[in-house]
């Protein structure tokens, strides 16, 4: 059941209070010390956020795409290191059970994640396997009532915190893709190990790491739907997520349209505000076009998600523009500031260098035109 419109903005405006009085007053302090404080998430699972895509019969709010954008929006507007533990729990890192999972995993797993006490995470990419994921190299081996896994995730976001893991193995190498089998990891399963925390130009305070599969020891009961089908699950995962990292993208645009407009009205040069130079106008103007139009997009993807409608193309094109938007309007925001919006201590450069991974993580920019392009040859039936 899916939250009502006035329940929905009573949430909104509890996430808007929250961010602005004790999540954005910390943000210079989480980016130098690489750290979220603890209290912060803790605040953020008494209001329910770790439950946003988790169903309400295990303890979650049960959102839809459209309420879960719409909180996804509020949180991009702070620090994007933040809404990446609360996006990546409630995105890859949950949806997987949510979608595939039985009930005996759902009754296991989504109370504990849905409360913040476990926190989900996805690990799929290896050194060799990125874009093309059906090159992954990790593999899983029966042995009686359990299965053997072995090789090495790299980039594995919430890695350092996180106490499930959706993982994909390979099960029998000489199907390719269709070898591929999904799996729920505790962090305590024998063989398991979180190697290096990862040194990245943003997201500070967002830990990615390694994670090592030495003959860890996975219960047959925690195969992710059926063997063999951990490619197919994989895509889904990724593509369910796609409405929600654009309304992060747009949260953050929004944030940085309106950090640019004060600037711009109070910064005074040749005896006037620079907000009166025309060019500084069209750069406003610009971003509020694309931002515009990126809610447009987001809202329409996840309404249909909603109805249940196949959104494949529509998916990949939301995450595409979404963070190349993000992109292009943190690049305005640091032009309208001038110097000064190249100093660690103005916000906009944190937005700025949070912004570029956006056209990376979860299916590159180039990955979703692929997609995109796939999906019109059927379309058009060629």
């Amino acid at each position: 059941m899916d939250l009502s419109t006035e329940e929905l903005n009573i949430i909104l405006q509890t996430v808007r209070t929250f961010m602005k009085k004790e999540v954005e007053p910390l943000a210079e302090k989480m980016e130098e010390e690489d750290e979220i404080p603890r209290s912060l998430l803790d605040k953020a699972a008494e209001m329910g956020l770790f439950g946003i895509s988790i169903p309400q019969e295990y303890g979650g709010l049960g959102t839809g795409m459209v309420g879960k954008a719409s909180i996804f929006q509020e949180l991009g507007k702070g620090p994007n290191c933040f809404i990446s533990v609360i996006g990546c729990h409630n995105g890859i890192g949950s949806v997987g059970i949510v979608m595939e999972g039985n009930e005996e995993q759902k009754e296991r797993y989504l109370p504990k994640m849905a409360s913040g006490e476990w926190i989900g995470a996805f690990a799929l990419t290896e050194a060799s396997a990125g874009s093309d994921a059906s090159a992954i190299k990790t593999t899983a081996v029966r042995k009686g009532d359990k299965y053997i896994l072995n090789g090495t995730k790299q980039f594995i976001t919430n890695g350092d915190i996180a106490h499930v893991f959706t993982v994909m193995a390979v099960t029998d190498k000489s199907k390719g893709a269709k070898g591929i089998t999904s799996f729920i990891v505790e962090r305590d399963f024998p063989g398991f190990s979180i190697g290096k925390k990862e040194v990245k130009m943003g997201l500070r305070g967002s830990h990615t790491t390694e994670l090592i599969f030495d003959n860890c020891e996975v219960p047959v009961e925690n195969v992710l739907g059926e063997e063999g089908r951990g490619y197919v699950n994989a895509l889904k995962i990724l593509a369910n997520g796609r409405a929600g990292l654009a309304a992060r993208c747009l949260g953050s645009c929004e944030k940085l349209l309106e950090i640019s407009l004060t600037y711009a009205t109070q910064r005074v040069q040749f005896g006037k505000p620079i907000f009166e130079n025309q060019i500084i106008q069209h750069y406003l103007a610009n971003m509020a076009i694309e931002i515009e139009a990126l809610r447009s997009l987001i809202y329409d993807v996840a309404r249909k998600v909603d109805n249940g409608e196949k959104v494949i193309k529509e998916a990949a094109i939301v995450k595409a523009f979404g963070s190349e938007v993000y992109g292009r309007v943190a690049d305005l925001a640091v032009q309208i500031h001038g110097g000064m919006g190249y100093m660690r201590e103005c916000e906009v450069e944190r937005y700025y260098r949070d912004a570029r991974i956006t056209r990376i993580y979860e299916g590159t920019s180039e990955i979703q035109r692929n997609i995109i392009a796939r999906q019109l040859k059927k379309e058009y039936g060629l």
